[in-house]
């Protein structure tokens, strides 16, 4: 938790690395700073020489995180279950925060270095935003095109992760999609990785499972399935 650099990730194998820098972070009381690790992610660490940027960042932390809250049971009733179903499964959401910075690129997409390579997200779903008339979000459609995703003011995007699609068993199908800014100046997107509890098992939901729909996944659990992702992007 904390600056990530140029090119330190790399979400697509195919590519040397992704062209965005930024500052990752997971909640934490806004009233008191804490060294305390958070849900098993890791620790914040906060830059000492921008003392107010804390305080902005977990404010926008908490309050879209209440978003993720409030979204959770419109997921539960588009699956036919009752509207608190998820609730037991995230009283202790693991979400994670990054405020990203994508500087301009003049290159092609298959050049091997895009602001972000063709991936999809490890938790429920990223609430993003994304900065006004600055386009660079592209979405991988049903017929595997890549179409714009662009910014609309007052707006998120949403977009559906692997957990989701491990609870359901690939109903809910993970959103792939990259980033490639091509608007000519600096870019800046903020998206939260609403996830499970920690420790919550990523077992499928009742009536996902059937003949026709075999189990897809290993079971495991939300925190072992991070972590996962997490030494496969950066551990290069």
């Amino acid at each position: 938790m904390g600056y990530s650099a140029l090119l330190s990730g790399n979400n697509d194998p195919n590519n040397k690395g992704d062209l965005q820098e930024g500052f990752e972070m997971v909640g934490e009381p806004l009233d008191k700073a804490t060294d305390a690790e958070i849900g098993g992610a890791g620790r914040n660490t906060w830059p000492e020489e921008l003392p107010a940027f804390r305080e902005a960042a977990l404010r926008y932390y908490h309050a879209v995180y209440q978003v993720g809250k409030r979204m959770l049971p419109l997921f539960a009733l588009a699956l036919n279950l009752e509207a608190n179903f998820f609730e037991e499964k995230t009283n202790k959401a693991t979400a994670m925060l990054r405020t990203l910075s994508y500087p301009p690129q003049n290159g092609h997409a298959s050049d091997g270095v895009i602001g972000i390579g063709a991936h999809t997200d490890w938790e429920c779903f990223t609430i993003l935003w994304q900065e006004p008339s600055k386009l660079a979000l592209q979405v991988l459609n049903s017929q595997k095109e890549w179409i714009d995703a662009p910014p609309i003011p007052g707006t998120f995007v949403v977009n559906l992760g692997d957990q989701f699609a491990r609870w359901t068993n690939g109903i809910f199908k993970s959103t792939v999609h990259r980033a490639i800014n091509r608007s000519g100046q600096q870019r800046y997107s903020v998206p939260l990785f609403f996830g499970a509890n920690w420790d919550a098992r990523l077992d499928p939901i009742p009536g996902c499972v059937s003949p026709e729909r075999p189990l897809r996944y290993e079971v495991i659990t939300a925190g072992e399935y991070v972590k996962a992702k997490l030494a496969e992007t950066y551990g290069h």
